[in-house]
Parts: structure tokens; sequence; C-alpha cells
């Protein structure tokens, strides 16, 4: 097994653990929380607010469950085809493909069973949506690919 096949393996199986602390963190919340409930985490900065999201990020797409399912499922077999069969430009892209992957398989498995994404923090001092652990990976998927798109230009800079 090569180098390259190793990482992708490892990779793969991080984004389960990613998947794994997703569902575990929305199965508590519904469980000790419920709906219409709001539970204070840290005073004027966190709250549990466990809500239904029947759309995409920011509420986008409201009520098109099928077609945000059908793409979190093609998206999350070719994100398992990119990281297995091409190799990374760089560990920033490789892990940003990890925690994406990871994000989009937690949604898409809401999606697919649930009909909606359960999403349950909420930032008290702004007016921000609700989110979830699935919601961060694909944030930090985000800061990843910038970086090595920055690290890739100071490269070919020189």
């Amino acid at each position: 097994m090569t180098s390259f096949n190793r990482k992708s393996i490892k990779i793969i199986t991080y984004s389960f653990y990613i998947v794994l602390l997703d569902q575990v963190s929305k199965f508590l919340v519904l469980n000790t929380l419920g709906f219409e409930r709001s539970k204070n985490i840290v005073p004027n900065l966190l709250n549990f607010t466990l809500v239904k999201n029947r759309g995409a990020a920011f509420s986008l797409l409201s009520n098109s469950t099928s077609i945000l399912t059908v793409i979190s499922i093609l998206a999350s077999l070719f994100l398992i085809i990119i990281i297995l069969k091409f190799p990374p430009r760089s560990n920033s892209n490789l892990i940003g493909l990890g925690y994406l992957l990871g994000g989009t398989l937690g949604n898409g498995i809401d999606r697919l069973f649930k009909g909606y994404v359960l999403d349950f923090l909420e930032l008290v001092p702004i007016n921000f949506p609700i989110f979830n652990v699935a919601d961060i990976s694909i944030n930090i998927a985000i800061i990843y690919f910038v970086i090595d798109i920055i690290k890739t230009r100071d490269k070919s800079e020189l």
C-alpha cells in the first residue's frame, strides 16, 4: 500500500469519526433537550436550541429535502472517489477533503433518515443561524482549502 493510499484511508476514517461525533451530539441534544426548548451552555455566548432545518446552509432551498438528499449522497460519493483515486495537492487539501466529507455525510444522514437536518448550536451575542458539528466541519474544510490555495500561490510566486 502506497503512502498516498494510507493517507487516503486514514482521512476517510477520520471523516467517519466526524460523522460519529455529529450524529452522537445530535442524538444527545435531542434526547436531553427536545424541540421547542433552549438551554444556556455558556452564558452570553452559546445556547443549545434544537431546530429542524429543511434547507441547506442558512436555510437556503428550504423544503427541498429530496434534492438536497440526492446532492448529499452524490457529493459524498464524489468526495470518496476523489480521496481514493486522485493524489491530493497537499496535506491541507487532503485534510480539507476529509472535513468536507465528514460534514457532508453528517448532514446527509439526517436528510436521508429524518427528512431534515438537526441544528442545535446557537451563538447568543450575534444573529447567526443555528448550526451543528457537521456544519463546523464543512467550515473547517473551507479554511483548509483557503490555506492550500495561499500556500500553492506562494510557492508559484517563488
